[in-house]
């Protein structure tokens, strides 16, 4: 069943039902065989028996067929960015494939977007359900025209997986959407507790003035976030987002306020007093911002990993510090848990790592959920009236579904645990190299944090380009590092294949 799935993913639904009774006796003998060589060399079961044993490189990259498919791209759509043109339909759990016939191991996974393989069987049973179908061709307008069952659509998939104390959920399209929608919900949260309570109704002053972009009724409120941090690319979420000017050039931004993050040295246990002291200093800075700053901050954004900043990491003492400046001076404390959620850590949301005695007062998140969206609790952050926080599609029930079928996924195969214990086993591996070619592998980072791990190269570029010649697709991010984003399905062997690529490409 599994091999069939595979093979009928991108064929039209239409046609599913005529071949069901095809066999592939042939590819599963190989499959098998190759599993089973797997199992002998690595001690573990694959989670998907007819991955491919290896990558595949036939061609250079962009080989002759995906040069000819980008030009013909380019002439509708901008392709300089493009990292790889994929063939999806030949891809398959941790290995991605283009046009050439070039098959690659992908620890980059869409930028850390998914979770469980490509063509993932169980994800494609989800898609082909009636309940996926109705969901696609009937897409509600959410707020105006939810769907019946979407209070348990939400209760069995979202918010089985909420952050502790966090019951309720407010759904939309892309992570910089939820940054944004979190950011409205604490401005709102903020001006009703200054007009004096969810009964006081607006004045005729701030009625008038919000019209013409100006104060009572806009008021000069701010967010805080970090330098380096990444929180999106919309106008409040650009406003926080302190990574590359290229991101914020030619766009007007909001007058907020950034306070340092931590420059951690590494290796950790040789830099204990030195780390401390830097952390300490953040957190001085971040509450003096927040004391002192012209426009009032309303909360604070912060994510566990600032992850296309560089892959910097802080110690759980330091994100414990703002929670507790955030509670003393009544600021929300917003947790972009965007790129680091969903068990890339080793824990289903990386903030479970702080071990925090009260929750954020909301967690965004998107990526690997498919979906997007953020968390909370406080009833206070549900506007005192409606359509106030409020669009045409307000989420996707069929993206929602499927991050139902994901969570069903991922604890069918314990795929956190697994993602834990194959991090360690990964980092070892990486710590060896480290200490082998210490110029080419700096600053190694992510240790006890699952495969969310980085380090920083001398010839990052170089290094990401010339990877893809030795079977492997990885990503970097700031100016230096190398970061890692392998899927949830990421086992101890293409950790193995990972490590021996790295050592190639290091020496």
């Amino acid at each position: 069943m599994t091999a069939f799935l595979r093979a009928s993913a991108c064929l039209p639904l239409a046609r599913l039902g005529a071949i069901r009774s095809i066999t592939t006796t042939s590819r599963a003998g190989a499959t098998a065989a190759s599993a089973v060589m797997r199992e002998a060399q690595s001690g573990e079961e694959p989670f998907f028996p007819d991955e491919p044993y290896a990558p595949t490189i036939r061609t250079s990259i962009p080989g002759p067929q995906s040069q000819k498919a980008i030009k013909e791209l380019d002439r509708v759509f901008d392709t300089r960015s493009l990292n790889m043109l994929a063939n999806y339909q030949n891809s398959f759990g941790n290995y991605i494939a283009d046009l050439d016939g070039n098959v690659l191991l992908d620890v980059y996974a869409q930028i850390a977007s998914i979770p469980v393989g490509y063509c993932n069987p169980s994800l494609l049973a989800a898609a082909t359900s009636p309940e996926m179908a109705s969901a696609m061709i009937n897409r509600p307008a959410l707020g105006n025209f939810p769907q019946h069952d979407w209070a348990l659509i939400l209760e069995t998939g979202v918010l089985k997986v909420a952050p502790r104390g966090l019951n309720q959920v407010f759904t939309a399209m892309a992570g910089s959407d939820a940054n944004e929608t979190a950011y409205k919900a604490a401005f709102m949260w903020r001006r009703r507790q200054e007009r004096g309570g969810p009964d006081v109704d607006f004045t005729a002053e701030e009625i008038a003035s919000t019209m013409n972009n100006q104060s009572p009724g806009s008021p000069q409120l701010s967010i805080l976030s970090f330098k380096s941090a990444f929180h999106g690319r919309l106008f409040a979420s650009l406003s926080t987002t302190r990574s590359k000017p290229i991101h914020k050039l030619d766009i007007p931004a909001f007058d907020w306020p950034q306070a340092s993050f931590p420059h951690i040295k590494y290796p950790l246990e040789d830099f204990v007093t030195e780390n401390a002291r830097e952390e300490q200093r953040c957190l001085e800075e971040t509450e003096d911002l927040i004391q002192n700053f012209h426009h009032p901050v309303a909360a604070v954004v912060v994510e566990p990993v600032q992850s296309e900043g560089g892959d910097n990491h802080a110690s759980p003492s330091f994100f414990k510090g703002l929670r507790e400046i955030t509670k003393r001076h009544n600021v929300l404390f917003i947790v972009d848990e965007v790129q680091t959620g969903v068990g890339a850590t080793g824990k289903f949301w990386a903030h479970e790592h702080w071990n925090m005695a009260e929750p954020p007062d909301m967690v965004t998140f998107s990526k690997k959920a498919q979906t997007a969206g953020y968390y909370f609790g406080n009833p206070d952050l549900r506007p005192n009236k409606p359509y106030r926080q409020f669009n045409t599609w307000m989420g996707d029930p069929a993206r929602t579904i499927l991050f139902r079928a994901i969570i069903h996924e991922i604890e069918r195969l314990n795929l956190v645990e697994n993602t834990a214990q194959v991090g360690e086993y990964l980092y070892a591996g990486l710590e060896r190299l480290a200490q082998q070619y210490p110029k080419e592998i700096q600053n190694l980072r992510g240790k006890g944090q699952g495969t969310f791990i980085a380090w920083d190269s001398p010839r990052r570029d170089d290094f990401l380009k010339k990877a893809k010649g030795v079977g492997v697709n990885i990503g970097g991010s700031g100016e230096r590092a190398v970061r890692l984003r392998p899927m949830l399905i990421f086992q101890k062997h293409h950790a193995d294949i990972l490590l021996d690529a790295t050592e190639k490409l290091v020496k």
